[in-house]
């Protein structure tokens, strides 16, 4: 079998990541697994049993069954006691587990190399359960997305992966436990390459995620069943050119409430941050508040998904208490998850969303055109709220259409998200997102390869070349360096002064000891066999070398002969050189096309 080159996937790639991003998607969806049976179990001891409050549940889980309240004065004390018992673990065990765990994930990705602690999915896990199962306003898709992320960055590790891969790594965790708890395999594979930018994808993780989100929503599902979230919505819905400027209005007032939604929730954040409380008190003080609103509207509590089933199945609630469920459930989520409790934002942001469609459906009844159910304004609702504020347009449609089970509303999804997604900007609900890859430090390098691989270690090498012998005296080398201000010297053979046969940087004479000072030879601590590069090989190779040794300095030789030298600094400087000359000659066309002159 042949392969295919560095761009396609050959043999070495998917050999690599059938293994690594199968292993994740095992752990993503028996993570899955665990989790959702966590929630069920917490969600019977505290709300159940404590408040006597069993919320409906989606079709997919469930039935969307209203029941009575027994002990509704109960609701503030069980939401009370999930904050006080999920600040305690979190804060003793893993503080970084604490906010929406999708959002821990993204950070992780861009600025710490994929580096994730082994104790947090567990910690994650624990907490989450608890926060959403004593009715706190949070959703399960970010600890989800945490544990098997987590899972990656640990597998990545044993298997002594780069830190490139074990970025991609962790972003498959992210797609395979969204796709797995959510049903949605696709769209949780899209939405692990979307929901790093604000704008852009990481194509490099798309097959990885293809591979783990398939394994984790099979294992998810065969546990649960393969019945969408919402059930299949066996309808027909007909697409009247008309309502498509309904539509459109929806689009407009999603993207006004997608931008009070993060404004809220960070604002909600850094108010409990200031806060001269113990962190670990915190969240009891933010479920006390969701608690108080919760005895009052129940909907609030947990992740909404049974309430928004029964919309769906145009079981409606008043007008005026679908409204005000909008911004009480933005309050109660920015409480729950602001003041240092656990778990995702992507179920409220689905539920504001829907109840939003059902809202402007219920306004607008009895006008010709419209649906003859809110459903089409709630699933597209749904797409057009968080697919906005997350920055993932297409992840979030695919997701709830793989959640409702059908593609029917694209074309108007496709208005609405779209509307939505402009008015929001960049106001994110994940504030790790970067605006594009560009921008990330994962891809920090990327973008010099193009002139860095043109480019020859000849080219702008110095031929000003310090070099000494074996037996030189350290204390000659020392102020060899010193004096010139270099990196290091080249030891050269007595025989042959063109003959390198040794390195001395500047760090060896820094780990010399000082009673040694004056007594060793640069044969003592020179590195041999010196690491070199032949004046033919490109400046991303000698970055390379560079790197992997942790060096600043190299030999450069032709026909192994020793002929100059390169530092990572003149590299640098080669480069800012070269990316100005590129960038002058890019501007010169368009100031000619305004009619300037280049030199003006």
């Amino acid at each position: 079998m042949s392969k295919f080159d560095h761009k396609g996937l050959h043999l070495d790639y998917l050999q690599k990541w059938l293994l690594v991003a199968g292993l994740i998607g095992i752990v993503a969806g028996l993570g899955a697994i665990v989790f959702y049976e966590a929630i069920r179990w917490s969600t019977y001891l505290f709300l159940g049993l404590g408040a006597g409050f069993y919320p409906p549940g989606p079709l997919g889980e469930g039935q969307p069954v209203v029941r009575e309240i027994a002990r509704r004065w109960m609701i503030p004390v069980v939401t009370t006691l999930g904050g006080l018992l999920c600040g305690a673990i979190v804060y003793t065990f893993a503080p970084e587990a604490e906010g929406h765990g999708t959002d821990a994930a993204i950070d992780a990705f861009h600025n710490k190399g994929g580096l994730i602690r082994a104790r947090v999915p567990l910690v994650k896990t624990i907490a989450s359960a608890i926060t959403i199962g004593s009715g706190g306003s949070a959703g399960r898709e970010g600890p989800t997305a945490q544990i098997a992320a987590g899972f990656g960055s640990v597998l990545a590790q044993l298997l002594r992966l780069n830190v490139a891969d074990r970025r991609i790594a962790v972003a498959a965790g992210i797609g395979a436990g969204i796709g797995a708890i959510f049903k949605a395999p696709l769209g949780g594979a899209l939405l692990s390459t979307e929901i790093l930018y604000l704008q852009g994808f990481e194509i490099d993780a798309l097959v990885p995620s293809f591979i783990a989100s398939l394994i984790g929503y099979v294992i998810f599902a065969s546990f649960t069943g393969y019945v969408p979230v919402f059930g299949v919505m066996a309808q027909t819905i007909s697409l009247d050119p008309v309502a498509l400027i309904y539509y459109a209005l929806l689009g407009i007032l999603c993207g006004l409430v997608g931008m009070l939604y993060p404004k809220t929730f960070y604002a909600t954040r850094d108010l409990f941050r200031r806060l001269n409380w113990p962190n670990w008190v915190k969240p009891a003080l933010g479920g006390l508040a969701v608690g108080l609103i919760g005895m009052f509207v129940p909907q609030i509590l947990g992740m909404g998904y049974g309430w928004l089933q029964l919309s769906m199945m145009n079981n409606l609630l008043p007008l005026g208490i679908v409204v005000a469920l909008v911004f009480l459930k933005i309050a109660a989520t920015s409480l729950s998850i602001g003041s240092g409790g656990s778990g995702g934002v992507f179920a409220p942001g689905l539920f504001i969303g829907g109840m939003l469609g059902t809202a402007w459906w219920q306004v607008l009844h009895g006008i010709p055109h419209l649906p003859a159910t809110p459903l089409p304004f709630i699933v597209v609702g749904m797409m057009a709220l968080f697919g906005a504020v997350a920055r993932a347009p297409l992840a979030v449609m695919f997701m709830v259409g793989e959640m409702t089970g059908g593609y029917g509303l694209l074309v108007p999804a496709m208005i609405t998200v779209g509307l939505a997604y402009i008015l929001v900007g960049h106001n994110t609900i994940y504030e790790s997102q970067v605006p594009t890859p560009a921008d990330s430090p994962a891809h920090r390098f990327d973008f010099f390869l193009p002139l860095l691989q043109g480019t020859r270690a000849r080219e702008v090498m110095t031929t000003r070349l310090p070099h000494v012998t074996p037996d030189t005296p350290v204390a000659d080398v020392r102020e060899m360096i010193f004096n010139d201000n270099a990196k290091g010297v080249t030891v050269v053979s007595e025989e042959d002064d063109l003959l390198p046969v040794g390195v001395i940087a500047k760090q060896d004479l820094l780990r010399l000891p000082p009673e040694r000072q004056n007594s060793a030879s640069a044969r003592e601590i020179m590195s041999s066999p010196p690491i070199m590069i032949d004046g033919e090989d490109t400046l991303d190779h000698a970055l390379t070398l560079m790197s992997d040794h942790q060096i600043a300095y190299l030999p450069v030789t032709e026909e192994k002969k020793l002929a100059g030298a390169i530092s990572y600094r003149r590299i640098m400087r080669s480069f800012l050189s070269m990316a100005r000359q590129t960038g002058d000659q890019l501007e010169q066309p368009t100031r000619r096309e305004a009619g300037q002159s280049p030199d003006r």
